[in-house]
């Protein structure tokens, strides 16, 4: 028995040791009266828990496998295990840096609460929601393929009856054809018929008058062999064959009909941020009067895209002439032609501070490093339109189909497709078609933003490609209808877009509601980014300028 522990059980005070306890420390693991207790609390170095003894959690020290009959109660930093005191004095952990074990499972309790907390509220929510979403887009495959399933059924049906039509029309005609050819044969026996008759009544007529012995029938006949000599005509009529065109399997496939590619893409994934990254970053509010701080010079007839390099340097790019590079004083710092020799339809500059355009005219997606053109990604039955590069470094390529008729966003891993985004939940085409300009832009929350200008709106949706909103423009001062060109975002989440036949951009926060209009006296604002300091840049389509504005 411990030698302060009487038979009469009586517990007394850790430190003072002549004092019945009344407290226990949870922090330090000590029994205390009430003159220590206060004593105790008063060491501020430490966050002291004295709860009343009989309140006490019991704490479960694990035993030290070195030293059988030690509790390890200190914790070695270096080697991120629990030891016990023996460990500590016998030189093992000499000279590491060590804890009170409770200290550390009491900021390691902390750690699995907020562990449990982000589970229980963000995570585990979110799971349940993916799961929820595919559980729905299950129950709507069967409507879907029993679609496709009516779909085939129909046009076989359509080439069934085709086909019969066919047949009948064949057989129509054979038909007209055998009715010909017995009609010509039958001619043809008629006339041998009546040459027969006669033959018949000459023979007949010779025979009497061979018999009869009459001087005057046989001095007045007259031979008709020779008439008879040349036979009828003959008719020849040559029975029509029937030639079977060899039935090709794939010609019949494609005529049927075709169905496209099952498309199975694992998409990226929402990466939750952590508690402490989801908090914001320095508010910047929007400044009441935005003012612009430089103008540029680009020398294009139109200018159509600009991408920040830098805090003073920009790429531009316009109408029938070669990518520049300018300084905020105009001035040409680098000028380099495309591939092919024809206009980029727009560029963005990478995380690395390589240049990448889109080449209408070959269809392709191109990266500028060095100076050195090489070509990324060559496009078969799609057209290659905006681009803009992400937080990740990947590339987000709007297209358009070759006939027109459809459009989607595409996001490539180097030059490897991850990502295609093209129709909502319930399989609605997502974005315009037509040859419009469809700038975009990845928001700082990860959702994807186009600038969609053949459907007069903002289409955003989020990482994974699921539509979270449209926005339409705002009802206010509104000169023509609302048209949206370049698209970019900041670092506070805003969405920017130019609307060029009203001359103004707007400000939109995340989740689409409009802010606020830029004006500072803009003439067809067409492309737009900012820079790191979130200093805006615009594309003036009508004055060959790119202004730097500072809104926030």
């Amino acid at each position: 028995m411990h030698p302060r522990r009487s038979a009469q059980e009586v517990l007394l005070c850790d430190l003072c040791e002549t004092v019945p306890l009344q407290s226990h420390c949870e922090l330090c693991n000590i029994n205390l009266c009430v003159n220590c207790a206060g004593k105790h609390v008063s060491d501020s170095s430490k966050r002291h828990k004295v709860v009343p003894f009989l309140h006490r959690k019991s704490t479960n020290y694990h035993k030290c496998p070195d030293h059988a009959d030690k509790h390890c109660e200190i914790y070695c930093e270096k080697c991120g295990i629990p030891v016990c005191l023996t460990c500590v004095t016998s030189g093992k952990h000499k000279g590491h840096d060590i804890s009170d074990i409770l200290e550390k499972v009491s900021a390691k309790t902390e750690s699995l609460q907020k562990d449990l907390k982000e589970l229980e509220t963000r995570i585990y929510p979110r799971y349940e929601e993916m799961a929820s979403n595919v559980e729905t887009e299950k129950a709507e495959i069967e409507t879907k393929y029993g679609k496709l399933t009516t779909d085939a059924d129909e046009q076989g049906e359509i080439l069934h009856r085709e086909i019969t039509a066919i047949v009948n029309r064949r057989k129509s005609a054979i038909a007209e054809m055998k009715t010909k050819h017995l009609d010509a044969l039958n001619k043809n026996t008629e006339e041998i018929t009546q040459k027969i008759t006669e033959l018949k009544q000459i023979m007949s007529d010779l025979k009497s008058i061979l018999k009869s012995n009459d001087v005057s029938l046989t001095s007045t006949y007259k031979s008709r062999n020779s008439e008879f000599r040349t036979l009828p005509p003959k008719v020849r009529v040559t029975v029509p064959s029937f030639s079977a065109q060899k039935i090709n399997k794939y010609q019949l496939n494609e005529m049927f009909g075709s169905l496209s590619p099952l498309s199975i893409n694992t998409e990226h994934g929402d990466t939750m941020k952590s508690a402490e990254a989801v908090s914001s970053p320095p508010v910047k509010p929007l400044l009441d009067e935005p003012r612009v701080t430089a103008t540029i010079d680009t020398g294009y007839g139109n200018p159509y895209s600009v991408s920040c390099l830098s805090e003073d340097q920009v790429w531009t790019c316009g109408e029938k002439k070669p990518m520049k590079l300018l300084n905020l004083q105009s001035k040409l710092l680098t000028s380099i032609q495309t591939k092919s020799g024809g206009q980029p339809y727009d560029i963005a500059v990478t995380r690395d501070g390589d240049l990448v355009y889109t080449d209408t005219s070959n269809n392709t997606l191109n990266l500028i490093k060095n100076k050195q053109i090489q070509t990324v990604i060559t496009l078969q039955g799609w057209r290659s339109r905006n681009v803009c590069c992400t937080a990740g470094n990947d590339l987000l390529v709007t297209m358009i189909s070759d006939d027109l008729k459809q459009s989607k966003v595409v996001r490539y891993s180097s030059s490897t497709e991850t990502q295609s985004i093209q129709f909502d939940v319930q399989g609605r085409p997502l974005y315009s078609s037509g040859i419009s300009t469809k700038s975009i832009s990845e928001n700082r929350n990860l959702d994807i933003c186009m600038a969609d200008w053949g459907a007069k709106a903002v289409v955003v949706v989020n990482q994974s490609g699921k539509l979270r909103f449209r926005y339409t423009g705002h009802p206010s001062n509104t000169k023509q209808s609302f048209t949206p060109r370049g698209i970019t975002t900041d670092s506070q989440s805003h969405i920017l877009t130019a609307d060029d036949d009203n001359d103004r951009i707007h400000i939109l926060d995340q989740d689409g509601q409009f802010l606020r209009y830029i004006h500072c006296g803009l003439q067809d604002p067409f492309g737009l980014c900012v820079d790191i300091r979130d200093n805006l840049f615009v594309a003036e389509w009508g004055t060959a300028k790119v202004k730097k504005i500072q809104y926030l």
